[in-house]
């Protein structure tokens, strides 16, 4: 365990590039990786970047097996709000990324059962390789919503206030926004071999400072990085203060 590496550029565009170039050493190190990718804003200059990189001959993304991090329930399969959809749209097809190489989390069934299953695939395909993640402005990881345990495993979870919030702009309003999700736990997060944090904008500074520097607490889920191996934490400098840095 060592303390996670913070890394400040200047801007998103920056953020993107440093974040590309991390991946593709990564990737170059461990070809078939099984890699966790976000959705959302703040990871789509490194997926672009990353998918020039390829373009490049720079970044071979072909053994790599991508894990979908979370998911909304109770939305139609072909709705285009889909997490699902939004990671096809932005990594898989501008990599890609055949169908065979993506593990899917499961929305419908026994849901117990089949996120424990989910977990036994990542453990048998010897656990998560390369964990690109982003940071909630609670401090959730994925969609482990506050306060979560480091041993959570992957399992069905009930969004916050604050995630409906967040999310209501995809959606028009809050109250449009889906309640309830599947996410990868906290247990396979954590054991990730490497993490990428990303965090972009003022917005994210104070979360960012007591995920990092603060107590290590279920109600900051991203304070367990702190105990994590081989977490970098990249950051633009509007969320990091100037000259504060690990």
């Amino acid at each position: 365990m060592g303390r996670p590496n913070v890394v400040v550029v200047e801007d998103p565009r920056e953020l993107g590039r440093a974040g590309a170039e991390w991946v593709a050493r990564r990737v170059a190190g461990t070809p078939e990786a099984s890699v966790v990718v976000p959705t959302g804003e703040t990871p789509l200059n490194l997926y672009r970047e990353l998918a020039t990189l390829r373009d490049q001959g720079r970044f071979d993304p072909s053994m790599i097996t991508v894990c979908q991090l979370d998911e909304y329930l109770g939305i139609g399969l072909d709705d285009r709000r889909r997490l699902f959809g939004w990671m096809q749209r932005t990594f898989l097809e501008p990599l890609r990324i055949a169908d065979e190489r993506v593990v899917r989390l499961p929305v419908s069934g026994d849901l117990d059962v089949a996120c424990a299953a989910y977990d036994r695939e990542l453990e048998g395909r010897g656990g998560v390789g390369i964990a690109i993640l982003g940071i909630g402005a609670n401090g959730h990881l994925g969609f482990n919503e506050p306060p979560s345990d480091r041993s959570a495993p992957t399992r069905r979870v009930q969004l916050s206030r604050s995630s409906v919030e967040a999310n209501a702009r995809y959606w028009g309003s809050p109250d449009d926004v889906p309640r309830s999700a599947v996410t990868i736990g906290m247990a396979p997060l954590l054991a990730a071999r490497s993490i990428l944090l990303l965090a972009s904008g003022a917005g994210k500074q104070t979360i960012v400072t007591r995920a990092m520097q603060g107590p290590i607490v279920p109600d900051v889920p991203a304070s367990y990085l702190q105990e994590a191996d081989d977490v970098t934490v990249l950051v633009d400098r509007a969320a990091w203060p100037e000259g504060d840095r690990t």
